[in-house]
């Protein structure tokens, strides 16, 4: 085996270990999986040609596993409720406190006072299980000016804002604004049909 054929194999096995590692550090469990399952593709071929076959056997068990629990995944119907509360309600302060710190990753100015200050809160549960929070100032047109949008990492995947967004004309909102400061939830905006408009981000429901 010459240098260059050599050299293009190891760099095969390195690419398979960064998507490996790269996956463990996704949020959202689908994404994960996927990106792992490459990752364990590109690392098997590469056992296969160095004729390391335990390594190789170990990543095929390993896309096998991420195969099956996407396939579940799919299979599992979630079944969501949506509760309005005042923004001062233990419910309310307890979610916040208890994902303070996951919470100021999307929302760094999000704190009991800022979430005290809005007049409206949204809590969304799965099957009797904290999900999500919406909380911001509804005016009286039926617009909704956003203060905080979090979803737990179990249910990053969109389906909580989702579900959230095609309940909340039954609560007089037809409108959401955006102006807040984060890049992480900026990305998830644009995935949910926000348009940006003078760096106010908006979306009809």
């Amino acid at each position: 085996m010459n240098f260059d054929a050599k050299m293009i194999i190891e760099m095969v096995g390195y690419a398979g270990s960064l998507l490996v590692v790269v996956s463990m550090l996704m949020t959202s469990v689908k994404r994960l999986r996927i990106v792992n399952s490459i990752g364990s593709v590109i690392f098997m071929i590469y056992a296969l040609i160095i004729k390391s076959y335990p390594t190789a056997l170990m990543n095929f068990c390993l896309v096998s596993i991420n195969v099956y629990q996407l396939i579940q995944l799919s299979k599992t119907e979630r079944h969501f409720q949506m509760v309005e509360a005042p923004t001062g309600e233990n419910s309310i302060q307890f979610f916040f406190d208890y994902y303070a710190e996951d919470i100021r990753k999307f929302f760094p100015r999000a704190n009991k006072e800022t979430v005290k200050a809005c007049n409206t809160a949204y809590l969304v549960l799965c099957d009797a299980a904290p999900a999500g929070l919406l909380i911001g100032n509804k005016a009286p047109d039926g617009t909704l000016d956003i203060c905080l949008d979090y979803s737990t990492l179990v249910y990053r995947d969109c389906s909580v804002g989702t579900y959230l967004y095609s309940q909340l004309p039954q609560y007089g909102i037809h409108r959401l604004t955006f102006s807040g400061e984060s890049v992480d939830h900026k990305e998830y905006l644009d995935k949910m049909g926000f348009t940006q408009n003078n760096g106010v981000y908006v979306k009809e429901v």
